[in-house]
């Protein structure tokens, strides 16, 4: 018998969308009271859960950890062995079971309790073993799975796993964590790429910085683009100070004007108050320049607004920053 599978695919997430927005509906001040015990906790975030709760538990101690707020998981099992030592009084504890009654799950509860650690419980039952030791309890309950037998986990640990979201973005927000704290935390890839590095680590600077002074001719200028390679020049006055920029996109409208390169000055066909970066700025701040203005390259300034670099699409491109 034929299946359709693009109807099945539909109805489960259809199923576990609702499911999210249910949640939505559900949420309140036992949201707020567990964002502030995780915002005040002096340790870490230790996340627990068994079977498929405990890989949906990873998931959330990861974004957890990348947004500043320090966490990790720990195994229920390995916890009745040994792994208990994991978690301090300073900690907070996330317990994580659709059921509230997973044995692995409740037996270290009285030891959590005991040690002080306050303790959050993603649930779908919070009358349960577990919601009821709970200093807090979030309640994640569906009213029905994805799964046609209604038994696999599917809707539940994707209400599970959005709540974990939405307590990681919740205290991203209040601890005012910003892109480059993002970066310290992911210093490898494209990502990092793209947030650790600046304007300064791939700009070209002293004699590689193509520059005719105000005085030069659009000749003189073409044979300093040619020297650079980089499709432009910068133009700058007797003190070296910024005055505008001559690119091969200035070049084509002059062409189009029927002007004499070795008799025009280069001041009356750059482009002046041109866009510029400076220096300190991340690269994914300049490629969001030329990108919002439609321009491949910039001049780079100083902190004292003193030209000291330039910056094209091409560098962009070898440093992995598009």
């Amino acid at each position: 018998m034929p299946h359709n599978f693009l109807d099945l695919g539909k109805a489960v997430l259809e199923i576990e969308s609702q499911a999210i927005q249910q949640a939505q509906a559900r949420l309140n001040e036992d949201f707020t009271q567990a964002c502030e015990i995780l915002l005040q906790c002096k340790g870490r975030v230790v996340v627990v859960g068994m079977g498929k709760s405990g890989h949906i538990g990873s998931k959330i101690a990861a974004p957890l950890a990348s947004t500043g707020t320090p966490a990790f998981f720990v195994h229920p099992a390995e916890a009745q062995h040994g792994d208990m030592g994991m978690i301090t009084a300073q900690d907070v504890v996330i317990t994580l079971s659709n059921s509230g009654e997973t044995d692995e799950v409740t037996t270290i509860l009285p030891l959590i309790k005991r040690m002080g650690a306050p303790l959050i419980a993603l649930t779908g039952r919070p009358e349960s073993t577990m919601g009821q030791a709970a200093n807090v309890v979030l309640d994640t309950s569906v009213e029905k799975e994805a799964c046609p037998l209604n038994l696999a986990p599917t809707a539940s640990t994707t209400v599970t796993l959005a709540m974990g979201d939405a307590l990681a973005v919740s205290l991203l927000e209040a601890r005012g964590f910003t892109a480059e704290d993002f970066a310290l935390s992911h210093p490898a890839g494209a990502l990092g790429r793209r947030l650790l590095l600046h304007v300064s680590d791939i700009m070209h600077s002293g004699d590689n910085l193509p520059t005719v002074k105000q005085s030069a001719t659009l000749a003189e200028a073409l044979v300093e683009m040619t020297r650079s390679g980089l499709g432009m020049t910068t133009v700058v006055d007797e003190q070296g100070g910024l005055l505008g920029i001559f690119t091969d996109g200035d070049l084509r409208r002059a062409l189009d004007k029927n002007i004499q390169p070795r008799e025009t000055p280069i001041t009356e066909v750059m482009t002046a108050n041109c866009r510029t970066v400076t220096a300190g700025q991340l690269a994914a701040e300049a490629l969001q320049v030329m990108e919002q203005h439609a321009i491949n390259a910039l001049p780079v300034l100083n902190r004292e607004q003193q030209l000291v670099g330039a910056i094209n699409m091409h560098d962009l491109l070898r440093a992995g920053v598009v």
